[in-house]
Order: structure tokens, then C-alpha cells, then sequence
């Protein structure tokens, strides 16, 4: 009888009792996997809005202890947060106003006002044509006399059809539309006399088709 090497009973046993091992390990690995997996997932909690037997209320979500203060948001700056100074609306910004401001006050001006009081806060914005109440024009004497706490403090608290916009436009950003309010306000209302001297010669030389330095 002739047998082909390799193939007798013993020549087996090494590989088969490998993929014992391996089995074994594999088999191993998924339990130790498994147990973290209990340990993480598998615990006593809340989810949102769960209600519970353990709090008076039935609530599981916790309100906030008084007095809680979120980190970095202290508002102890009157004028910052309220627009006033010793409980009077302030005519003056809680930091000084750059380009930079401006530019990003328009931008959230745009986004946040202009549906109602329109691109030039004249206040016949797009929602006012199709029905909505139309608020005063900024133009209006008695708001451009207006402090600039004021705009602020509606912002922050709403007035009349307009609801508060706290949740939305950060306080810092308010201070940033109230002063392109007041970009807007003077833009419709400037005079030759209120545009910088260099800069009143450039328009009236471009009004009368001259070029800068060119002789009258």
C-alpha cells in the first residue's frame, strides 16, 4: 500500500489544534469586547426629557441651581447687557466701534432686520408688502434722537409685533446692528458738511466730471 506524504492522521493534528487556538482566542476577544461594551451601554440613566419617580416634579432634567452663571458670561457690565448706565438708556457703546463692527452689524442688520424694516430701515421690508405690520422708519426724528440703548433694549426684549431677538443675536452683535442703525440713519439724512473734507472734494470733483487735482 502506497501513501501520499502529508496526508496520514498525524500530519493533521498540528493544524487542526491551531485553528482550536485561534477559535478559542476569537472567541475570547468577543467576550472581553462584549463586557466593555455592557459596561459602557448597559447602565442606570436619563435620557432627555425621561421622566422620573426619584425628583418631587417627575422631571429627570435638572433646572439649573440659582445663581448658576455660564463660564466667561458674568454680565456685570451694565452698559454691555442692558444698554443702560445707572438704569438710564446710554447714547454711548460698550467698546469701540470699527469698520470691522460695522461691517459685521450689516451683515447681521441683513439677515435679522431687514424682512421687516427693509434693506435702508425705512421699514416697508418684504414681509410688511405682503401683510405683516409695518414698523416706524428709523428715519423718524424721534429715533434718530433716540439713545442707542434703546435699539439695543428692543433687540433684547421685543416691543410691540417684534419679539425678542436674546436667543438669536448675541448681545455684543446687537451693539453691532445698533450701530449700523445708526450708519443708516445718517446716510439718509447727511449733509456735504457731515462727508470728511478729502473726501467732499473727491465727490464734488467726480459730481462735476473732474479728476482729482485737476484745476476748476
Amino acid at each position: 500500500m502506497q501513501f501520499v506524504e502529508g496526508t496520514h492522521a498525524g500530519s493533521t493534528a498540528p493544524l487542526a489544534r491551531r485553528r482550536l487556538q485561534m477559535v478559542v482566542c476569537l472567541a475570547g476577544l468577543a467576550l472581553t469586547l462584549s463586557g466593555c461594551r455592557l459596561d459602557m451601554h448597559v447602565q442606570p440613566k436619563y435620557l432627555p426629557d425621561w421622566p422620573s419617580k426619584f425628583f418631587s416634579d417627575g422631571r429627570s432634567d435638572r433646572p439649573p441651581v440659582p445663581g448658576t452663571v455660564a463660564r466667561e458670561d458674568l454680565r456685570i457690565d451694565e452698559l454691555m447687557y442692558s444698554g443702560t448706565e445707572n438704569g438710564v438708556l446710554s447714547n454711548r457703546f460698550p467698546f469701540p466701534i470699527t469698520r470691522a463692527d460695522l461691517e459685521r452689524g450689516r451683515e447681521r442688520y441683513n439677515i435679522y432686520c431687514s424682512p421687516c424694516h427693509d434693506y435702508a430701515g425705512t421699514g416697508r421690508g418684504m414681509i410688511v408688502q405682503r401683510g405683516f405690520p409695518q414698523p416706524p422708519s428709523y428715519m423718524l426724528p424721534r429715533l434718530r434722537q433716540a439713545p442707542v440703548g434703546h435699539f439695543y433694549q428692543v433687540m433684547t426684549n421685543g416691543i410691540g409685533a417684534m419679539y425678542s431677538y436674546s436667543a438669536r443675536v448675541s448681545p455684543a452683535d446687537r451693539w453691532r446692528i445698533a450701530a449700523y442703525i445708526r450708519v443708516l440713519q445718517m446716510s439718509q439724512n447727511a449733509t456735504v458738511q457731515d462727508v470728511p473734507a478729502p473726501e467732499r472734494e473727491r465727490l464734488q470733483q467726480a459730481s462735476t466730471g473732474q479728476t482729482p487735482g485737476q484745476a476748476q
